[in-house]
């Protein structure tokens, strides 16, 4: 260890190179979107009851199926029309949420057109996808009555893989713009460190990220060569340095080299197949409490709803869960850029400039059941620690500002 240092008291010095209304503020942002799960949940109920009392999806499948039965044209009329109307019913709790929060709290610059434009590319993307996943969900149904649960979390794991794909090649470049780092400081210094760990250098960019956010941030992932390490514009209007640089695609480089995303995969194959247990017990009970009228039972796309309806709470229930297995990756990521670049105290100020929407000192029980990151401070304390056990060697240069 470091003669002389003092992980805790180093710990509480990055913590107070922000002054107490930043620290305040962002523990406003933190606790209040932790009861935007909750009405976010409720919302979403309240949308999907709508639409279960209206009879609207009875009668779009009742309309497709008068004369014989077409499942599969069922399906997809039921999923346009559903989509239609729970995304024009939930567009105003989207835009208070999403934008006029946001913007409120300074985390975001764009106008509420700006905004709205893209909201509804991504109702459009949206659609795209129930279209699919919901056909072939249905479909597992009527093909499997007694075990479409379990053939159906084995699915999620490839459509998890498959719309990652889709997200990174399709949709991401009809949002941003995304280049490779120019010529200079940043560039040579994050090429040397793709080949040091055996990340392809091509595929690290930097995209306009405060087109939407004011956010400091950067993420990452990547499986069988398709994926890519991308830093927000963001990094570098806020003065990221050198060692900032290393420090936060260090910890990038770790998501795409433990190869989280197929992880992630797996893990959340997982939590569906549960939740689709569950619901394949439920929903006959779900039906009837919220008064679904004219929907015959689970293979039935008009009970859609219902299942939206189960799988809100299910999810919100789940919470922990699924934030606890993202904590995980999140701190292994850490500790691959700490032990291969050795930039704690890169990491550490990077880690300090997130602290304007992310609470950095929660407690142990809302860190658990709210926190999909460790909490800054613990992080923080993380890289210290680290800094005491592996001193650098006293000439090494300090950091210089990141030209990007």
């Amino acid at each position: 260890m470091a003669q002389g240092f003092d992980p805790a008291a180093a710990t509480a010095a990055y913590l107070a190179t922000l002054p107490p209304e930043v620290h305040a503020k962002a523990t406003a942002y933190t606790q209040g979107g932790h009861c935007l799960l909750l009405w976010g949940t409720l919302v979403s109920i309240l949308v999907s009851w709508i639409v279960i009392r209206s009879g609207v999806l009875v009668r779009a499948r009742a309309g497709v199926e008068a004369k014989k039965p077409r499942p599969w044209l069922a399906v997809a009329v039921v999923v346009v029309v559903d989509s239609i109307i729970e995304g024009l019913l939930s567009t105003p709790w989207d835009a208070y949420a999403h934008w006029w929060r946001e913007k409120s709290y300074g985390l975001t610059s764009r106008a509420f057109g700006g905004w709205f434009g893209e909201h509804l590319l991504l109702m459009g993307f949206g659609l795209i996808q129930g279209l699919i996943l919901f056909s072939l969900l249905y479909w597992a149904i009527r093909r499997f009555p007694k075990t479409w649960w379990l053939w159906s979390s084995v699915g999620v794991v490839f459509a998890f893989l498959g719309l990652f794909i889709l997200q990174l090649t399709v949709l991401e470049p009809l949002l941003n713009s995304y280049k490779p780092a120019p010529p200079g400081p940043v560039r040579d210094t994050v090429v040397a460190m793709a080949n040091q760990v055996g990340v392809p250098s091509g595929k690290i960019l930097i995209y306009d990220g405060s087109k939407q956010s004011n956010r400091y941030t950067a993420n990452a992932g990547g499986f069988l060569g398709f994926g890519r390490i991308a830093m927000s514009d963001v990094m570098f209007k806020k003065d990221a340095d050198l060692a900032e640089v290393k420090g936060v695609v260090g910890h990038e480089m770790g998501h795409y080299v433990h190869g989280h995303v197929p992880l992630g995969a797996l893990e959340f194959g997982l939590v569906a197949l549960a939740g689709f247990f569950l619901l394949d017990r439920m929903f006959p009970w779900a039906a009837r409490l919220l008064g679904a009228k004219g929907v015959t039972g689970l293979s039935d796309p008009a009970g859609l709803p219902v299942v939206a309806v189960i799988f809100a709470v299910l999810a919100l229930l789940a919470t922990p869960l699924i934030n606890s297995m993202s904590r995980y990756t999140e701190a292994d990521a850490d500790h691959f850029s700490v032990v291969h670049f050795n930039e704690p105290d890169g990491l550490a100020k990077a880690l300090v400039k997130t602290i304007e929407y992310r609470a950095d000192s929660p407690s142990a029980l809302e860190e658990f059941i709210f926190y999909d990151h460790p909490s800054v401070g613990r992080r923080v304390r993380a890289m210290m620690d680290w800094k005491a056990a592996h001193p650098k060697d006293a000439t090494t240069a300090s950091p210089t500002k990141a030209g990007a």
